[in-house]
């Protein structure tokens, strides 16, 4: 037993389950791939006031939930806790909105960091994949991007998720509505903390899961009667292109994201399956964050997808990915001249693009052929030295039993063409 375990929060991906988290970012990815994002990857730290700037200081991820460090030279760093700011940043520092062809598409796929209590769903560690289009202010752009994320969740197999939607107003409406609700929230009967949250950001307070300040917040006002006709008109365009790509959607009026840096198009992806835990993603438009963190105006839409929470979606519906085999061939040497020949055949076989692998330092054909029972290969490629004289291998067929000679120089062709 090792001295030392897996920090609390965190848990290590290993084989066979890692292939499912794999296949999961695979099918989150690709139809960003189709869609012109290119791949964009940020250091795993980067400047605490990027996140206290973008993410909002009166934010939990930001007053509790964020690993901080200082350097040796005084730097004042900190883990990363979501992607937006970090993925902006790096538009912006290598001046991507200059090279015209504005939005600036990216996607991207990493590891976050913060600091909660540990419960299944939410870890200290955990996996996302997302999206940004950044510099272009269309109702299209909001619309492709959670087209784009129904139709990958589509692709796993997932269909009791749900899509909630909601407008957050812009600069010209949301500060009425700010009036109005903090003038309702005073007059709760709220902690301390809350109080001050009253006062830096109000919206964050409608989104407090406590089922004692939910149960206070049932008469607050909507922002959907504050919107302005500018944000209503935008607002009605992304539904009608959603409902014209036959994407489906709940309209939910209290929807905020626990992220200061949203405006107008804010969405949340939910899966019932998962418990309290049922958000699975979500994202929004967030037109002033490049101004907040020193660039120029630029308006921009994204998304986070979470890997872990998909990943137990699919669970929840059990679903089994379809995912290839590590291993379609396995060797098996009887001797050290077909260990010489059979490990040039597994190169030249790794060559034509076949999963291959070996079996090393097994003695004899039974502790053989248990390393070949282990790998999960298709077919087994037997060798001695008497098939070796014949210039043949054999062939076995791993779910059958069935084994035939081949010839050593028709191998790799044989295999192919029995595993197509």
């Amino acid at each position: 037993m090792s001295t030392f375990k897996a920090p609390k929060g965190t848990f290590d991906l290993i084989p066979p389950f890692s292939a499912t988290y794999l296949a999961v970012r695979d099918a989150i990815a690709a139809p960003l791939r189709k869609s012109g994002y290119g791949y964009v990857e940020t250091p795993g730290f980067e400047d605490v006031d990027l996140f206290a700037r973008g993410v909002g200081e009166s934010t939990d991820i930001v007053t509790k939930e964020m690993y901080t460090l200082t350097t040796k030279g005084g730097a004042n760093l900190a883990l990363r806790p979501e992607g937006t700011a970090s993925v902006l940043r790096a538009a912006l520092e290598a001046n991507m909105h200059k090279a015209g062809g504005l939005p600036v598409k990216l996607w991207y796929s990493g590891s976050y960091y913060r600091y909660e209590r540990p419960q299944k769903g939410r870890y200290r560690h955990f996996s996302q994949v997302g999206a940004e289009a950044i510099g272009a202010e269309d109702p299209a752009l909001d619309a492709e991007l959670i087209i784009l994320a129904d139709q990958a969740y589509r692709s796993l197999g997932l269909r009791e998720f749900r899509i909630l939607l909601n407008s957050l107003g812009d600069k010209e409406c949301r500060p009425v509505y700010r009036e109005a609700l903090q003038g309702f929230l005073r007059g709760l009967d709220l902690d301390e903390e809350t109080r001050r949250r009253i006062e830096i950001n109000p919206l964050r307070v409608l989104d407090d899961k406590r089922a004692e300040v939910q149960k206070q917040l049932a008469g607050a006002p909507l922002l959907k009667d504050y919107l302005c006709d500018a944000c209503k008109a935008y607002h009605a365009e992304v539904r009608e292109l959603l409902t014209a790509a036959g994407v489906a959607f709940e309209d939910d009026e209290k929807l905020v994201r626990g992220l200061d840096y949203y405006t107008r198009t804010t969405f949340e992806f939910v899966h019932d399956g998962l418990g309290s835990q049922s958000a699975v993603g979500g994202g929004g438009r967030y037109d002033g964050l490049s101004e907040m963190i020193g660039g120029p105006a630029l308006p921009s839409v994204g998304w986070a997808l979470g890997v872990d929470r998909t990943v137990l979606a699919l669970e929840a519906e059990g679903i089994e990915l379809d995912v290839p085999p590590a291993t379609s061939v396995f060797a098996v040497p009887l001797g050290d001249e077909a260990r010489r020949v059979l490990f040039g055949v597994v190169t030249e076989l790794r060559r034509a693009g076949v999963a291959t692998d070996f079996s090393y330092g097994a003695k004899g054909l039974k502790s053989h052929m248990k390393n070949a029972n282990r790998s999960g290969a298709r077919y087994t490629i037997v060798a001695g030295e008497r098939d070796l004289a014949d210039g043949v291998v054999q062939l076995k067929d791993m779910d059958s039993g069935e084994q035939e000679p081949v010839a050593l120089d028709k191998l790799v062709e044989t295999v192919r063409a029995r595993l197509a």
